[in-house]
């Protein structure tokens, strides 16, 4: 990850305060969006571009994935599941499956190009996804797969589910 920033603040003692791009309360998750900006550097514009989107797409992925584990380890303790490793290893990899279609309609939310004093370019980007695209697409797996409506009480895992990605209204 490259962490340049685009405006020098204020010297203080010697070290520079340093604003970064995109990290307002706008570009934070919220109870309706999970969100994140990163960026890239490179010599050429495009390249820096594409790093910056790639590492965006990994981190908002990340979080994602944090949410539905967390979902699943607790729906898990809180039921009886017959095979609860099977279970759990069949729904995290159900939820990579989500999330790359998620990213997929990712919106970008805010870009910013800057040239560097070494002719470098650094390139940052904000991105969100809706938190309810992310639920309903995985109500539609749950919906759509037999084992999962054998193994799962939908309405319970649902619920905490929702609980969990409310929770998610902090800064990434």
């Amino acid at each position: 990850f490259s962490c340049k920033t685009s405006k020098k603040i204020v010297d203080v003692n010697g070290s520079t305060i340093l604003e970064i791009p995109f990290s307002g309360k706008d570009y934070q998750n919220d109870k309706d969006y999970f969100r994140t900006a990163q960026s890239g550097n490179s010599p050429d514009l495009s390249t820096a571009k594409k790093i910056a989107l790639q590492n965006a797409k990994a981190e908002l992925a990340g979080s994602i994935n944090t949410v539905v584990k967390g979902v699943t380890e607790q729906y898990t303790n809180q039921r009886t599941v017959s095979d609860r490793q099977e279970f759990e290893n069949m729904f995290e990899e159900n939820i990579r499956t989500i999330v790359n279609q998620e990213l997929s309609e990712i919106k970008t939310i805010g870009e910013q190009a800057l040239k560097e004093i070494n002719g470098s370019y650094t390139y940052w980007i904000a991105i969100e996804v809706s938190k309810k695209a992310v639920r309903d697409n995985l109500e539609r797996r749950i919906n759509n797969d037999e084992k999962y409506r054998l193994e799962l009480d939908k309405k319970a895992f649902m619920e905490i589910f929702d609980k969990e990605i409310g929770k998610i209204e902090m800064p990434h």
